[in-house]
């Protein structure tokens, strides 16, 4: 017995998993707190913290070009706090200091009584060094702290001012997110210095996204400061001195293999949804997929996973969210137990009861596949449920397990804490939607596209099962969901059934056939990175990361196409932008000649990486900056596949109307755009044009 608990303790997993959710102590870390959450006990390295590990070798040697006041920018979840805690380890072992500097702040951090931690905490690092050296280091691990009197964004200007003027033997290190920047700046602005607000606005221009921000590192206008935006650099790219991407790092601790029961020790054996889920991801495919998907999110969305977002994805994925409160507290591989013997001990010819008929779906659902793209038709459970009834299939476990899978789904079955990103992901990515014609490259030697799965299963649920049997391409728990639903839809064509209700056999069988399909192609999907898209997205993804930027010139060629009308840029004259345009005979359309797209370099040095591509519109002091949204690439791509113009998305439509726009007000004032423009004149073919020094009229011919 103790030889199995001592077994137990050594393979946490996937239990751990569920404390590294955001919302639990095991996902928010405290500074020089063990006991708080460092999910996987590791750090995991990333561009930042090789610059900070830098810094912290030459402020200990007194580098005068190393930066003295240091702001790590971000919201959180973004590793902030692990970055104080390593930057503190590494300047402990640059000044020999024995880690006498970490167990002094540790101290400070930390107090035994029941006394607030100081929003700022002074260090004379360098007398705790071998040899001792003049070095103080001040640490505001959260700028939007207050202890005591006065507001964070005041006392982050009067910290700013201070250290400013002290010596060169001071360091000041400082978390802050960016409200408290933008409420120090406006601060700054009404009541501060020039040099306050000088200082302030720099900073803030350094965080921002925009392509002719300054360098951060060092800040620019002034080398004794040093700014880095935490939340711009992409967790799914490599640091640029090698090793694994931050999110693979974090999947491979996840899936380690000596955290995980032994083979067949599970306690739900081999149909745990959690231990498959381990074991498909460990695979080279499936893993590039997964991380795959998870970057065509970011880049597709223009958002960005951060720590505690994919540390909650993780405890998701592979350990299961469980919202009944029966389950709450039971281990995820005892849960799939218990769902199992409830799936098993269901009494053949018994009423179905929701969680044994369900249990099975349950079951399917909980595998990161169909976590990951988890949404159904929730809102057909109330039609189904007629339709059962109607065919008095209320004694059928599969159809009655169905009906209350959909049900349940009804309301809240998501954490939290990722929510919303989970929710975006299955919208845009969602392999179920991937257009037919897409090919799948199931096995190594088997490939098929996508409309072979549609048509088997449209005809019946067996056909598409039988296709995809002999490939072994779904999971065990897949398989038997997919059989039961096979006998069910065979059921349905009985005669005794379809003669007491046609339509409602037929409505039951299409949304079962449907639901199989979706199952196989999300399976499927997932394990191959084959999702919605995902052409568009993937070169959308090589545009992004491409340091040539090659690519982007095609895109801005397209580009330019759509905002100019032949070799003409139309600019309204008798409206403005929002209002609604007059009939065509009654409207002026200054014409100039078509306005130039052409890419824009996003500044690189002393900053992270740009996470947008940018597009110059226009030339001389009338040209503008927009952004490559992935909406206004994918426009592009189908545009060049034969859409019709008049088929855009309301999103591009919106960003191409507000272009025009921004670029109509310059270029009524650029004498060089106006050398040879003319105003046409409603619909009559009559424009008006400059002639040396008169105005006069010219006839066009109408197309």
């Amino acid at each position: 017995m103790d030889r199995m608990v001592d077994q137990e303790a050594k393979r946490p997993f996937p239990g751990e998993l569920l404390n590294w959710a955001g919302n639990r102590s095991g996902g928010v870390r405290r500074l020089f707190d063990d006991a708080s959450g460092r999910p996987g006990k590791a750090v995991f390295e990333t561009n930042l913290l090789h610059r900070l590990q830098d810094w912290a070798r030459a402020l200990s040697t007194g580098d005068p070009s190393a930066p003295r006041i240091l702001l790590l920018v971000g919201g959180p979840g973004n590793g902030k706090t692990e970055a104080i805690e390593s930057t503190v380890g590494w300047l402990d072992d640059a000044l020999s200091a024995e880690k006498q500097l970490v167990a002094e702040l540790k101290r400070r951090f930390t107090p035994d009584t029941d006394e607030f931690v100081p929003r700022l905490i002074r260090v004379d690092a360098g007398s705790l060094g071998s040899p001792p050296r003049s070095l103080q280091i001040s640490i505001v691990q959260d700028a939007s702290t207050v202890v005591g009197p006065g507001k964070p964004h005041r006392l982050l200007l009067e910290e700013l001012e201070r250290i400013q003027s002290l010596p060169s033997g001071e360091a000041y290190l400082c978390c802050v997110n960016r409200g408290i920047l933008d409420d120090a700046l406006i601060e700054a602005i009404d009541n501060g210095t020039a040099e306050q607000r000088k200082l302030l606005e720099a900073i803030t221009r350094s965080v921002s996204v925009a392509p002719d921000a300054p360098s951060c590192w060092p800040l620019q206008g002034y080398p004794q400061v040093a700014v880095w935006p935490m939340d711009v650099e992409s967790l799914l790219l490599a640091p640029s001195r090698g090793g694994d991407a931050p999110a693979r790092a974090v999947l491979l601790n996840a899936l380690n293999e000596q955290k995980w029961p032994e083979a067949d020790s599970c306690h739900a054996g081999p149909r745990c949804p959690f231990c498959s889920s381990r074991l498909r991801l460990s695979r080279d495919r499936e893993e590039e997929a997964f991380l795959k998907i998870l970057r065509w999110h970011e880049v597709g969305s223009g958002k960005r996973w951060n720590f505690r977002d994919l540390f909650s994805l993780m405890s998701y994925l592979l350990a299961g969210h469980r919202v009944d409160t029966a389950y709450a507290n039971l281990d995820p591989c005892e849960w799939a137990a218990t769902l199992i013997s409830l799936d098993e001990g269901a009494r053949p010819g018994s009423k179905p009861l929701p969680g044994p008929s369900s249990a099975i779906f349950q079951l399917v659902s909980a595998q990161y596949q169909h976590a990951l793209f988890h949404k159904w038709e929730n809102s057909a459970a109330s039609s189904i449920q007629r339709d059962i009834k109607e065919l008095d299939l209320e004694d059928d476990k599969t159809a009655m397990g169905l009906y209350h899978f959909l049900s349940a789904r009804k309301s809240a079955y998501l954490p939290a804490m990722i929510a919303d990103a989970v929710d975006g992901l299955a919208d845009a990515l969602d392999p179920a939607l991937a257009l037919p014609d897409t090919i799948v490259q199931a096995t190594r030697n088997t490939s098929f596209a996508l409309r072979d799965l549609d048509v088997r299963f449209s005809r019946s649920v067996s056909e598409g099962f039988d296709f995809i049997r002999k490939l072994q391409i779904v999971s065990r728990l897949e398989g038997d969901l997919l059989d039961r639903l096979a006998k069910l839809d065979e059921l349905l064509s009985t005669g005794p059934i379809r003669r007491r209700r046609p339509a409602s056999a037929t409505n039951i069988q299409r949304f079962i056939r449907d639901f199989a399909c979706r199952l196989v192609r999300r399976s499927l999907g997932t394990r191959t990175g084959v999702v919605q898209d995902a052409q568009a997205l993937g070169e959308f993804q090589r545009v992004v990361e491409d340091d040539g930027g090659e690519d982007l010139y095609d895109v801005a060629h397209e580009v330019e196409q759509l905002l100019n009308t032949n070799q003409d840029f139309e600019i309204s004259l008798t409206t403005t932008f929002g209002q609604p345009l007059l009939p065509p005979i009654r409207q002026a359309t200054l014409v100039v000649t078509a306005r130039s797209v052409r890419p824009r370099e996003a500044r690189q040095d002393g900053r992270p990486i740009s996470p947008f591509c940018y597009l110059t519109v226009g030339e001389g002091r009338s040209s503008k900056t927009i952004v490559l949204t992935y909406d206004l690439f994918k426009a592009v791509k189908e545009l060049e596949s034969g859409m019709s113009a008049a088929s855009l998305p309301g999103s591009v439509r919106a960003l191409l109307d507000t272009t025009r726009a921004r670029l109509s007000g310059p270029t009524v004032r650029d004498e060089i755009a106006l050398e040879r423009a003319r105003i046409r004149i409603g619909t009559s073919g009559t424009s008006v044009v400059q002639k040396r020094d008169r105005f006069g009229v010219r006839k066009e011919t109408i197309r």
